[in-house]
Formats: C-alpha cells, sequence, structure tokens
C-alpha cells in the first residue's frame, strides 16, 4: 500500500491495479476490490504491514463487493472464513476510535456490508450463528460494548452533522437485519449497551432536529418493537417515563412535518383537480395511467411515522401536552425539515390550514393533532385495500388512546383552545364535495366527532368494513363518556351524529342478509343503541341546551321504523338456535327504552294530530307534544352505559402489530440497502472540512 495513502486524509478512490483479462485486454481493477479477494480467498493481508487498518479505511468501500462475495459463499465456505470476519468486524470497530472522520465513515460502511451480507446469508439454515460469525462470541460482548460507545460518541460529542446521520443510518441497518426484528440477537447488545439519552438528546436540539429528526424517531420506534410481548424492553421503560419537554415537543414535529408533508401533497392533487375543465379531464386520463400502487405506497410509507406516534401516545402520558402544543407556521417551532424529505422546512400551511390558500387563514394556530386529524380524513376515505385499511385502523387506534386520556380531552374540549381543521371529504355519488373557504375555529373535539361522522357517512358499502365501524363508534362512546362524567357541554350539531348513525342501522338492516354471513351485526347495531342510551339516559347533564334533549327524542319519534325493524330482526335470531343468539338478545334488551320512547310517545303525538285534524305535524308541534309528556314517560335505569373497556395492545392486537412492524421493518431495510450515495456525498464533504 502507497505512502501516500497514509499520509493523506484524503480518500483514494481510484489507486488501481492493473491485471490482464480473459480476452487479454487489460481491465482496471480498485485496490480495494483485491484486498477484498484475499480476505474472501482466506488471506491475511494485513500480516507484515502495520499500517495496513490504517491506510485500508481511507480507501473507499465497495460494499456491493462485500455483500456479493459473502452471497456466493457456500455454508462451509462461510465458516472457513470466520477468522476473517471477525478481523475485519474488530478492526472495523477499532478504527471507530481514530480521529480521522474518513476513516470512521468508511469503518461504518464496512460494518453496514458485513451486517448485511450475513444476516441475507442466514436465511438460508447454514445452521451458523451470526454472532460467532461475526465477531466470535469471545470478543461480542466488549465489541459490540465499544461499538455502541462509539455510536454513542458520534450523536453527542462534536462531530459533523453528516457522520451523526451515518451513524443513525447504520443503527437502521443493524436493526432491520432480519424480516422479524425480535429475532436479531445481535439488538440485545443495543437493549444493555442504550442508545436511548443520544437519541432524545437529538430530538431535543432543535438545530439537530432538523436533519436527524426522523432517523432517531425511526430508530427509536423500532427498538421499542424489540420483543416487546416477550421481555422487558428498556427502551418502552425509558420512553414511558420520558418527560423531557423539549425532546417530546421535537419528537411531536418530526412527526407533524411528515405528516403535514403529505397532506400537503394530497391537497395540491385535488387543487389541480379542480382548476377547470381541461384540467380535470387531463387528470383524470393521467390518473387512468398512475398506478394504484403508487398511490398505496405513498400511504404505506406513513406507516413508520405512524407506528411512532401510535408509541408516544400509548406509552407516554406526557406526550398528549405536545400533542396539542400551538405554535403558527411562521413561528421558530414550525415543525423542521427532514434529510429524507425534498420540501424546505417552511412549511406552507396556509393551504393546509383551510384548504385554499386564503391568507387570511395563514398564521392561524395549529398542532400535531390537527394535522393527524387532517391526515385521518385522508386516509379513512378509502379503506378497500389492505394497505389503507391498516393506515385507517391504526389512525383509529391512535384516537382511541387520545379519546380515552382523561387530560387529552380536557384539551380537546377547552373552548380557550380553538383550532380550524381542515377535514377531506370522499367525493360521493349522492353529494358534492364542499369546500369551505373559511373554516370555523373551534375545540378540536368537535372535528374529532365531524371526522367519526364522516366516516360513519362515507363507508356504506359491499366491502363493509366492520372493524373500522366498532373501533369509531367506541371513540365516539369515549368522548361522551368524558362529557358526561366532567359535565361538558359541547356546542355541538349533534343531530348529524344521530342521523348518521340512524343511517348506518337502516344499511344494516336492509343488507342483512350479506352481512350477517361474515359479521355479528347484532355488536354492532348494540354499540349504535348505547350511543342513543347514553344520550337519552344522561343528555341532560351534557347536552348543550334543553332543545337539543327534545331534539333528540324528536329524532328518535321520527325515525321509529328504524328501531321497530331493528327490535324485530333481534327478535328473529333470539327465537333460533345459532351463533348470534346471545349478541341479539343482548340488543333487544339494549332497546327497551328507545321503544319505551317510541312506544309513549307515538300515541300522543297520533292523538294531538286527530284533536287538531292535521295528517302531518311539523317538527315544532311534535316538539311541543314530547314537551308536555314527559312527566308520565318512565324509563329503565341502564347499567354500564358510561364504562367502556380501555384500549390494551395485548392480546388483542398483537397479531396486528406484529405484521404491522414486519412490513415497516423490510420498507426501512430496503431504504437503506444501498447508502453509497450519501457515503459519497460525506467523503466530499468531509475532505473539504479537513
Amino acid at each position: 500500500m502507497s505512502n501516500e495513502a497514509s499520509g493523506g486524509i484524503k480518500e483514494k478512490t481510484h489507486v488501481i491495479l492493473l491485471r490482464k483479462g480473459s480476452n487479454s485486454r487489460m481491465a482496471l481493477k480498485e485496490k480495494i476490490v483485491q484486498i477484498y479477494e484475499a480476505f474472501f480467498q482466506g488471506e491475511d493481508p494485513s500480516r507484515g504491514n502495520a499500517n495496513f487498518w490504517d491506510e485500508l479505511f481511507l480507501l473507499k468501500v465497495n460494499t456491493q463487493f462485500i455483500e456479493a462475495e459473502i452471497e456466493k459463499l457456500s455454508g462451509e465456505g462461510l465458516l472457513n472464513l470466520k477468522e476473517n470476519f471477525n478481523l475485519l468486524f474488530y478492526k472495523a470497530v477499532e478504527s471507530l476510535n481514530q480521529e480521522n472522520p474518513i476513516r470512521i465513515i468508511n469503518a461504518l460502511q464496512t460494518l453496514c456490508a458485513l451486517i448485511r451480507g450475513i444476516f441475507r446469508k442466514s436465511t438460508g439454515n447454514y445452521g451458523f450463528d451470526i454472532i460467532n460469525l461475526l465477531i466470535g462470541f469471545d470478543a461480542a460482548d466488549s465489541v459490540m460494548q465499544n461499538l455502541v460507545e462509539s455510536i454513542n460518541h458520534f450523536l453527542t460529542g462534536d462531530f459533523p452533522c453528516s457522520l451523526k446521520q451515518f451513524s443513525l443510518k447504520f443503527l437502521l441497518v443493524l436493526i432491520t437485519a432480519t424480516d422479524n426484528i425480535s429475532q436479531n440477537t445481535m439488538l440485545e447488545y443495543i437493549m444493555n449497551n442504550s442508545v436511548f439519552e443520544s437519541l432524545i438528546l437529538n430530538l431535543g436540539n432543535q438545530l439537530f432536529r432538523l436533519q436527524l429528526g426522523h432517523d432517531a424517531v425511526s430508530v427509536l420506534t423500532m427498538l421499542v418493537q424489540y420483543r416487546k410481548y416477550e421481555s422487558a424492553n428498556p427502551y418502552i421503560v425509558k420512553l414511558s417515563i420520558l418527560d423531557d419537554e423539549l425532546a417530546l415537543t421535537g419528537y411531536a414535529q418530526v412527526v407533524s412535518l411528515l405528516l403535514s408533508d403529505f397532506n400537503r401533497d394530497y391537497q395540491t392533487q385535488t387543487n389541480e383537480q379542480q382548476t377547470g375543465w381541461f384540467s380535470s379531464l387531463a387528470n383524470m386520463v393521467g390518473n387512468m395511467f398512475v398506478p394504484e400502487e403508487k398511490k398505496i405506497e405513498s400511504v404505506k410509507a406513513n406507516d413508520l411515522i405512524l407506528l411512532s406516534l401510535y408509541e408516544a401516545i400509548h406509552l407516554n402520558r406526557n406526550f398528549i401536552t405536545a400533542l396539542t402544543h400551538s405554535h403558527t407556521p411562521s413561528t421558530a417551532t414550525t415543525p423542521p425539515s427532514s434529510p429524507v424529505l425534498s420540501k424546505p422546512p417552511a412549511l406552507d400551511l396556509q393551504v393546509t390550514e383551510n384548504g385554499n390558500g386564503d391568507e387570511s387563514n395563514a398564521t392561524q394556530p395549529t398542532n400535531l393533532l390537527v394535522t393527524f386529524l387532517e391526515y385521518s380524513s385522508i386516509v379513512m376515505q378509502d379503506t378497500k385495500d389492505t394497505v389503507r385499511h391498516n393506515n385507517a385502523k391504526l389512525c383509529l387506534i391512535i384516537l382511541t388512546c387520545i379519546a380515552e386520556d382523561q387530560y387529552a380531552n380536557s384539551l380537546m374540549h377547552d373552548v380557550n383552545m380553538t383550532f380550524r381543521v381542515p377535514l377531506h371529504r370522499m367525493p360521493m355519488r349522492h353529494r358534492k364535495v364542499k369546500i369551505e373557504k373559511y373554516l370555523t375555529s373551534r375545540p378540536l373535539v368537535a372535528s374529532l366527532l365531524d371526522l367519526m361522522v364522516e366516516f360513519t357517512m362515507s363507508h356504506m358499502m359491499k366491502l363493509f368494513p366492520m372493524e373500522l365501524y366498532l373501533r369509531s363508534l367506541g371513540i365516539i362512546h369515549r368522548v361522551l363518556c368524558y362529557q358526561k362524567k366532567c359535565r361538558v357541554r359541547l356546542q355541538y350539531p349533534w343531530k348529524e351524529l344521530w342521523t348518521a348513525l340512524i343511517n348506518l342501522l337502516k344499511f344494516v338492516m336492509s343488507h342483512e342478509t350479506a352481512l350477517i354471513k361474515k359479521h355479528d351485526i347484532f355488536i354492532l347495531s348494540s354499540k349504535v343503541v348505547n350511543v342513543f342510551n347514553l344520550f337519552v339516559t344522561y343528555g341532560d347533564t351534557f347536552l348543550p341546551n334543553p332543545n337539543s334533549y327534545d331534539e333528540l327524542y324528536y329524532e328518535i319519534i321520527r325515525m321509529h321504523q328504524v328501531f321497530d325493524n331493528l327490535y324485530s330482526m333481534a327478535l328473529r335470531y333470539t327465537t333460533t338456535e345459532g351463533e348470534y343468539k346471545d349478541s341479539a338478545a343482548r340488543l333487544t334488551n339494549n332497546l327497551v327504552n328507545v321503544r319505551a320512547i317510541i312506544n309513549h310517545f307515538t300515541p300522543k303525538v297520533d292523538s294531538w294530530s286527530a284533536a287538531n285534524n292535521l295528517s302531518s305535524l311539523t317538527e315544532d308541534q311534535v316538539l311541543e307534544v314530547v314537551r308536555s309528556n314527559y312527566d308520565t314517560l318512565t324509563l329503565k335505569l341502564q347499567d354500564n352505559l358510561d364504562q367502556f373497556e380501555r384500549y390494551s395492545e395485548k392480546p388483542k392486537e398483537t397479531p396486528f402489530f406484529t405484521q404491522l412492524v414486519r412490513s415497516i421493518n423490510c420498507d426501512v431495510r430496503k431504504s437503506v440497502s444501498n447508502l453509497s450515495a450519501q457515503h459519497h456525498d460525506m467523503l466530499m464533504e468531509l475532505s473539504h472540512v479537513s
């Protein structure tokens, strides 16, 4: 190896040797490749050369060659090269202690290639232990401790941001090396030698957060998944008790930016489709050639960031404050830029805020929950394929966690904390999409309820998303339980909710034959009826005024045929031995008060109508009858209307999250499978710095 290589710090990319090819032409071969070849032939090219390793890590790494050579090896060939793999891994880790950043970057890239190559080969069932093959059992503890200490040193010390970022990329390579993250035994060393504090430090640093936030949140989220159902995971414990306000706010801002980016892209596409007939035609034709897979991929890309949001909300009660932390687009707390995005850090939030870019709303306050509600309104529009269905399901799980949190509810219901939330509605045959030029600033819970009403109205379809409906109704129920408990009188158009729920019951009954083959429609119907029961029994404590309570009775009486038919349908299934007999019986019991209202007031209305010689009555006339006949109405006190089973990930949701994490894991691994371009840019940057 040349003296020039050891004397300078500028990487030697073009040091070459000449060899004669089989066709007698002179072919060029990089020196680094010749060194690798010696390694894979079982030789130790460092023998007799004291400067070998210092010089090796000044040469640009050829990761593709390393991975390809490992792929060629048989099981026996791999085991024969164990000593060389151990030596190369050990020397790469040792080089991380040097001051030269180029050596450090090349050493990290070498480690990436070894990890990717050996782990990929492990899928062939060759019967070798990865840790032993890569590091050696005897040295593994000390080598991995040194490796993690070096990574922490880079992340927290005075090093170029590009080196910090590559350190995070390396961690992602290591974390995602196996399809099932819980089978990656090397992560035990990351459990025992924590990087948590380093990640949190970067999230709390506004300067570093600009470039490192996305990768830092990704690393933390993936580490939380490791054997989370099998043993104590220290990252779960540490995230659950984290109370560093700067770090939590930084975490929230990273998530907010990535979701805002998706929202903004959607709004841009929507605006383009509304710019005249020619443009609409062009877009329609263009969309015919836009693969559906591309649209699905854009949603799938958000799975990791949604999982990050879920883990923070699910594990850490302190995160609720960061979730609702208010800022305006022009302030310094605007969600920062991320290195993986091409968008500039200055967000054009006036479009996101009001949907049309009106300047009067450009500086309205916003927060992560506002952004997330808008995001949810977009992805919930189409849930037909598995990817989008699962994305919408995760949104509803997150909203469930928020809706059953006392502190989150107090913030969402606070009349002094109002926001303009742009909710997107799916175009349907029976309605046009209304574009609101000026959004009303309201408590956040009003937008949450709007989102649930919209979901209810827009998903009555042949491919019925039963699970999503149950979650949506659960969110509505949790919000009402809070209002009843705290006697919060929300100014909200409750009639829209009642109408949506009644329409859902009508849909279920008209599609009974098809739905009953796949779903227990009586559980769904009972949840709807119990929402009405909650209003009937406790509505006087949380409805905004007595008129709202009267209107509730009016809607039940006006739509009595729906409830009568629902009772008749349930009764049919209670008289036969079938799998739905018990749930049908529970539904008939749940209908007792609604039927009591109908049976009490309908004769009174008919009698008043006859006495006044009127064939049909106005709403005011019916309401007058209702108000004058409350005293003689007898209702049954139903138990547990304001109780719900608190959300628990384990065991019900374990299969869902296991599969989701496996999918995310493979996507992340693909994203860091080739860091050559980033590697080259960093080497150029570091050469100039040096």
